[in-house]
């Protein structure tokens, strides 16, 4: 099986190009996230034409915004300023994309004088499976892996993968060996998170935009809060890791929506209940 890992390369040489998988899997699930969300644009009112809008905002805000992110917390890395805008060659942080790609919805809706929170109900189930398909980009890069796997009953794909050049400090596998796919942990959990989150968008009549991006916060949260654990090249801030703290602000976002929807949906129902009283009280 190792050899079978290792013999899988980086990229490809097109015309004295080098291209590398990684941009390539970046594309395509930039692309995936937008036929998606295309597809059930209907369910809240959107038309293609405003997706195909809104995805020239998304993209350029979300890949500065993730290249921006990984950067900050990477300073000492980048001792050659050009290097910076390499994105193809890997190091964008998912935290920073997001957060650039939801000012950029912001802003399309403040223009466009559309609702922020019907959108983002139809955009979540079309990001979290664009994620799936991205972690993959991880695997040709050798990148977004777990502590390393000294049992031989456990070094086999997919709870493993063979890392031929570890870059990770204090590693104890000597520069190469078998690590916990962890981008496979998170891809698989994302691609079950996508299905429950369109089944919430066809077959639960919410009363409420937004609910279905609460979940996706929830889960996602959940997910990456567990597998962000397991890696050995988080992003920290002191002794925190950072995705982790951000997942736990996610869960509790997600969380502080879905309690604000219940209670002041229970709230307006009880003030009509009191309408219709006064009401057949008159009568």
């Amino acid at each position: 099986m190792s050899n079978i890992i290792l013999s899988i390369p980086s990229g490809f040489d097109l015309f004295g190009w080098r291209v590398n998988f990684y941009g390539i899997i970046s594309a395509l699930s930039y692309l995936l996230g937008i036929v998606i969300t295309c597809l059930v644009a209907k369910k809240r009112g959107f038309k293609i034409e405003d997706i195909v809008t809104l995805a020239c905002y998304v993209i350029p805000f979300a890949i500065i915004g993730a290249r921006l992110y990984y950067v900050l917390f990477r300073l000492e890395y980048y001792t050659n300023f050009w290097d910076i805008f390499k994105i193809w060659e890997g190091g964008l942080g998912f935290y920073g994309g997001l957060i650039g790609g939801a000012l950029a919805v912001l802003l399309y809706c403040l223009i466009h004088k559309k609702n922020f929170f019907a959108l983002i109900d139809i955009i979540a189930p079309a990001l979290i499976c664009a994620q799936a398909l991205g972690r993959w980009g991880n695997f040709f890069n050798q990148e977004a892996y777990g502590h390393p796997i000294d049992n031989p009953n456990w070094q086999w794909f997919p709870f493993g993968v063979y890392i031929d050049h570890c870059t990770q400090p204090d590693c104890t596998c000597d520069g190469s060996g078998w690590h916990l796919a962890t981008f496979f942990y998170e891809s698989l959990w994302n691609f079950i998170s996508f299905a429950i989150l369109m089944i919430l968008l066809y077959k639960v009549n919410f009363k409420r935009n937004g609910m279905v991006a609460s979940y996706y916060l929830i889960l996602y949260g959940i997910g990456r809060m567990f597998i962000e654990g397991l890696r050995t090249d988080s992003l920290y801030l002191g002794s925190i890791r950072i995705s982790q703290l951000l997942s736990v602000l996610f869960i509790i976002l997600g969380l502080a929506i879905i309690l604000y929807n219940t209670l002041t949906k229970k709230k307006s129902k009880d003030s009509f209940d009191k309408i219709m009283e006064i009401v057949k009280t008159d009568l």
